[in-house]
């Protein structure tokens, strides 16, 4: 195979899905999405993959997706599945090594010749072979064997043929071989099968379907070039991916395009065999075989690519609500919120601080439950402690929202008064945004907050909160929502429950605002390189203290104290100390060290402490713990350390110890960060202690808001003009006084 076998064992990734597949017994069904819940029951499964996954745009083999599929089949395998494959690209595969043969036995003049198109069955017959070839090169790297069978769709007439089958993969299955099936076009004596599609199957779609009944699969998974099924063009931004195909509802409103780029099928042959298969009792999904671990994702229950089965009509979920239809809900619910009065939209805050202390009891109970589950799933202690909700944590909760409900109204607010002309007045006006997307981790308080600013500042909103505080989350909108006026309705905030909706929501930068993502490093730059919407939030958390040489010690070792230890896992805690060298030399540094490590925080050092304190060197400045740890650097002076918080820290929070005034000055104008203290801990960056009443985050970003984003943050303005006949008309005899007006008039 001299083009094709270079490089194949550059693919095989033989511990990337080692973890990613847990068996029925272990794995914590709670999350999978009600339509999937028989893959709970799913023994044996035939996956198919077609020519536009196997092959490259080029027509070459996509070895990288090929490695991929092997590995998810390996693991499987491994994991006591029985696995059947249907494969298409034998003749692609033919086409190209016949192509490169062609070109080593040509001179020159050969080459500039009309070079003829090589006949499909001749593809079709070296293809298969080498198709075979390298199946098994890749599997014999995963220690797992694999076997061929070809097979006609004449074979399939005989009875005795299709028990010998059933008995042969029974028997290859017990032994753990994987089964690799495909149609023997060598030999076949169909055309293309929009020109003749008699016969028991057509092509590797249908065969994969006549598969799965014959041999009594429990899953048919179909493997495509899209991620499934679409309203439209998948290429078409207004098109919607089909979760749940419903044969009365859907077949008539969807056409097709063309067939596969290179095989015989396409989208029309894999829902003509889904739709086959599924009404015979065999669930069948499409979904991308582009993605590395779809399979198992399938397997694991979330909500991917396209679903068929008999009783989807059946299904309480029937009627889904679309990303777009929950975001113009939202959108709705705030336009009747800014109708509000001021004192309407207090008292629906007021009832809100009401019901959560109503429900302390239930929600507690909720939020024990979701602990309990992390605990077990061994989550650390950081989220473990983001996740619990105490009692006196929803009493700050109740407090806020009741603080929030004090505040001076802010929309409509005239921000500004001009006076352009005689008797023309412009007025700046505060008003919402209009819909917020905020996804958040494992801090259901954060749930509380968000929607107790959206709702003071007139915001829709729509929630996804991490599946660690589900029921949390569930049962905190649940008391939010029932006390929503009924000319607002409940759905001005959404509750988000599958992150399968995300990527549908990141596209609707017609109707969402802005997004705000909390949570980690990962979360927040996936969300800003996965949408249109602003982004507003913080990737990381690297604040910083640093203890100057005329520092008070005791002072600074009360905030280095609290910075670290009050809240450990919040985002405004310090990680990383600075410490000037002359501390070094007297006692200073070693007792900002000996109180950090009486508080049982685990310290980790630059190369200039590590040598001096005998601590770890890490490699990175660029660290955030979330825990009891931090890393401690020694620097020359008050510069340095401003040139290390500039280069190494996250722009979030940062304070200086010092009783020189002037080094203070310097150290609070020149450090480049959203918050900036002298003589003051670290976890008072926030929105609640900065008198905001709330938080919907930290914004690290220049553009907008910056630092804690409280309602202020979540506003918007807009211009009203009051005139008196007045037109432009050239701007011929308009007098501009331009005149600042008292705001108020």
């Amino acid at each position: 195979m001299e083009p094709l076998q270079n490089g194949v064992n550059h693919f095989m990734m033989s511990n990337s899905n080692t973890d990613a597949l847990n068996s029925s017994e272990n794995k914590d069904w709670t999350n999978v999405d009600p339509s999937r819940a028989f893959v709970t029951k799913v023994k044996r499964l035939i996956v198919k993959v077609g020519t536009a996954v196997v092959t490259r745009s080029d027509g070459r083999l996509a070895l990288g997706r090929l490695g991929a599929l092997c590995e998810q089949l390996k693991e499987l395998n491994s994991e006591g599945y029985e696995v059947i494959l249907v494969t298409s690209g034998a003749v692609g595969l033919g086409k190209q090594r016949l192509r490169y043969r062609r070109l080593a036995n040509s001179s020159f003049t050969d080459l500039q010749k009309p070079q003829t198109e090589f006949h499909g069955k001749a593809c079709a017959a070296v293809g298969q072979s080498s198709l075979m070839a390298l199946y098994d090169t890749m599997f014999s790297q995963l220690d797992v064997t694999s076997s061929q069978l070809l097979v006609n769709d004449g074979f399939f007439r005989d009875a005795g043929f299709r028990k010998q089958l059933s008995d042969t993969v029974t028997s290859l299955l017990g032994l753990r071989v994987i089964p690799i099936f495909n149609e023997n076009d060598a030999v076949s004596t169909r055309k293309a099968p929009y020109e003749d599609s008699s016969g028991i199957f057509w092509d590797n779609d249908s065969l994969a379907g006549l598969l799965a009944l014959e041999l009594k699969a429990d899953l048919l998974v179909l493997l495509s070039d899209v991620e499934g099924l679409y309203s439209g063009p998948p290429s078409d931004p207004n098109s919607k991916l089909i979760h749940t195909y419903m044969k009365e509802k859907h077949q008539g409103e969807i056409t097709f395009g063309d067939k596969s780029r290179l095989g015989r099928g396409g989208m029309t042959a894999k829902v003509n065999a889904a739709v086959c298969a599924a009404y015979a009792g065999i669930p069948v999904i499409i979904t991308s075989g582009y993605a590395t671990n779809n399979i198992i994702r399938v397997l694991q229950g979330e909500r991917i690519g396209t679903i068929f089965h008999k009783d989807a009509h059946l299904w309480i979920n029937i009627k889904e609500v679309s990303a777009r239809e929950m975001a113009v809900a939202a959108r709705d619910g705030s336009r009747q919120l800014q109708v509000l009065s001021s004192d309407e939209r207090k008292k629906t805050l007021l009832a809100m601080a009401d019901a959560l202390e109503k429900n302390i009891s239930t929600i507690r109970l909720e939020n024990e439950a979701d602990v309990a589950d992390a605990e077990a799933a061994g989550y650390g202690k950081s989220l473990i402690s983001r996740l619990t909700l105490k009692p006196e944590k929803i009493s700050c909760l109740v407090k806020s929202v009741r603080m929030l409900a004090d505040m001076e109204e802010p929309v409509g607010q005239i921000l500004k008064r001009t006076e352009l002309a005689d008797k023309l007045i412009l007025e700046k006006i505060s008003c919402p945004l209009g819909v917020l997307l905020v996804i958040f981790e494992s801090r259901p308080d954060a749930l509380v907050q968000i929607a107790a600013l959206a709702i003071r500042s007139g915001n829709g909103l729509l929630l996804k909160g991490g599946k660690e505080a589900r029921r949390s989350n569930a049962v905190l909108h649940k008391v939010i929502t029932s006390v929503m006026p009924d000319t607002v309705g409940d759905r001005i905030i959404g509750l988000v429950t599958s992150r399968e909706e995300i990527p549908d929501l990141l596209k609707l930068d017609d109707v969402i605002d802005l997004v705000i993502p909390r949570g980690s490093n990962e979360l927040v730059s996936q969300i800003k390189d996965s949408t249109k919407i602003p982004v507003l939030g913080h990737a990381d958390g690297i604040c910083h203290v640093y203890v100057d040489k005329a520092a008070n010690v005791d002072m600074a070792k009360q905030i280095v104290r609290d910075s670290k230890t009050d809240y450990p896992a919040a985002c405004n805690a310090m990680e990383t100390l600075l410490v000037h060298k002359d501390l070094s030399s007297n006692s200073g540094l070693d007792e900002l060290i000996v109180e950090l490590q009486r508080e049982g925080v685990h310290l980790f050092g630059g190369p200039r402490a590590s040598a001096l304190l005998k601590i770890r060197e890490l490699s990175s400045f660029h660290h955030e713990y979330s825990s009891l740890a931090c890393t401690v650097e020694i620097v020359e002076d008050v510069f340095a350390a401003i040139d290390h918080i500039n280069q190494h820290g996250s722009a979030h929070t940062e304070c200086i110890v010092t009783e020189d005034s002037e080094v203070a000055e310097t150290f609070l104008r020149r450090v480049d960060s959203a918050a900036v203290f002298h003589n003051a801990s670290t976890r008072f960056c926030d929105g609640a202690r900065f008198g905001l009443g709330a938080e919907v985050g930290i914004s690290t970003s220049r553009i907008h808001a910056r630092g804690p984003v409280g309602v202020e943050g979540l506003l918007t303005n807009r211009w009203i003009l009051r005139g008196d006949g007045h037109m432009v008309d050239g701007d011929q005899g308009v007098n501009y006084t331009h005149k600042e007006l008292p705001s108020k008039p």
